[in-house]
């Protein structure tokens, strides 16, 4: 998606700048110096009100789609509502957060954060996958940011989270560097992407097995993911980040809504697209849409979308889309009940890495949709914070997927466990 003047774009500089012009250095250990300060005790769990269970039950997935009404505007809007979300959402099942570019070799590392979560993913010295809670465990600093960056601090950890050394600790009782490494976080990784599970009380060993996270992320929806392209073959070429005034689920929503809203917002796009072929295939937590390709005035308007579209929802947040020789990614992360942030990473068949003429006017093609989604995302977040709106309703035959996110919400926040 893209923006309006309310929104932040990324840094007017080039559009395209490759993977390599990046450059990551390499790192081998995380250190840390915190602030002297009184250690406090980690809580165990969210304080979640009251008011935000209630407000779970004002949506019923057991009504059929053609008599629903959607969410309760106070899911998009109620602080504490998404309090509850990242309790019952976000910290179960695996979440993408990376892709496998960014830890190729060994000491590379990227970070990240999910909610009050902040993490670190990094390959060791002997290229095993790690990731762990990027907190010192002396007074809890931030140990790493961004990637191939490390803060000078004193407290130093291996790539395998074991504490290496611990300054000025000769005098402190009962003290073993072995109980002080880091905290480690479940990670594995699909294709081209890297995941979390940030479930408390789960074993971290070795990465798990593909077929486990086949199964358990993506279902029966991972052999078409797998059969239409969506694979490590693909060179990266870029990220964008947007900073979005919605909801979480209102950029969700709005991916999920079979197209219903294209031909209004997307002037230029519809006309690339057969929008009267759209379909929605539902699976357990995955949802895909696809569409063929239409003629278009342009040769380059196809060669970027190609003979057919495809668009997969990896439920909570994260979705991909399949175009041309194209694939690009969106994870949407919330910042606040009204504000989210959307990670672009693009990705491009190899044979045309080098053509930069076409690959800037891609980006500026997609910049564009991306500006005419945000200027719709914020209108949507402005009118369910009108009073006079309360929740809508389904066009059944193409917001199936929307619908399928909702239940899945319902289901989750209602299980307390």
């Amino acid at each position: 998606m893209g923006a309006p003047a309310t929104a932040t774009l990324p840094k007017p500089i080039s559009l395209y700048q490759t993977n390599r012009e990046q450059g990551r250095p390499a790192r081998r250990v995380f250190v840390s110096y915190c602030l002297h300060r009184t250690n406090r005790s980690s809580t165990s769990r969210l304080d979640i009100s009251l008011d935000a269970q209630k407000l779970v039950e004002e949506f019923d997935p057991k009504i059929p789609i053609e008599k629903a009404l959607t969410p309760p505007s106070s899911w998009y809007t109620h602080p504490s509502f998404l309090a509850l979300e990242f309790d019952r959402v976000f910290s179960r099942g695996w979440q993408a957060v990376g892709y496998t570019d960014q830890i190729k070799e060994p000491h590379d590392f990227f970070t990240g954060r999910l909610g009050s979560v902040q993490y670190v993913v990094c390959r060791d010295d002997n290229g095993k996958l790690h990731a762990f809670h990027n907190v010192c465990r002396h007074h809890a600093s931030i140990l790493a940011s961004g990637f191939g960056k490390k803060s000078c601090f004193g407290w130093t950890y291996g790539l395998d989270g074991a504490l290496l050394k611990a300054t000025r600790t000769t005098r402190i009782e009962d003290f073993s560097v072995n109980e002080f490494g880091l905290i480690p976080v479940k990670v594995a990784t699909w294709g081209p992407f890297v995941l979390l599970n940030l479930a408390k009380g789960i074993p971290v060993q070795n990465e798990p097995a593909s077929d486990a996270v086949d199964n358990e992320w993506l279902g029966e929806a991972s052999e078409i993911l797998s059969t239409n392209r969506i694979d490590s073959s693909l060179d990266y070429i870029c990220r964008r980040e947007y900073t979005i005034k919605c909801n979480w689920k209102v950029f969700c929503d709005n991916y999920l809504d079979g197209g219903y809203h294209v031909p209004y917002a997307h002037k230029g796009l519809a006309h690339g697209l057969k929008l009267d072929s759209y379909s929605t295939t539902i699976f357990e937590k995955v949802s895909i849409q696809s569409c063929e390709g239409g003629k278009t005035e342009s040769a380059d308007d196809y060669a970027r979308l190609g003979s057919k579209a495809l668009y997969a929802f990896m439920y909570p947040n994260f979705m991909i889309n399949r175009y041309g020789p194209w694939m690009d990614t969106n994870l949407v992360l919330p910042l606040g009940a009204n504000k989210c942030q959307v990670v672009f990473d693009y990705f491009l068949d190899a044979s045309l890495e080098d053509d930069k003429s076409f690959i800037e006017r891609s980006l500026e093609d997609s910049e564009r949709v991306q500006i005419e989604d945000i200027v719709l995302c914020e209108g949507v977040q402005k009118g369910l914070e009108s009073p006079a709106y309360s929740s809508g309703r389904y066009a059944p035959t193409v917001e199936k997927a929307m619908h399928h996110f909702h239940c899945l919400l319902h289901e989750d926040l209602r299980n307390d466990f």
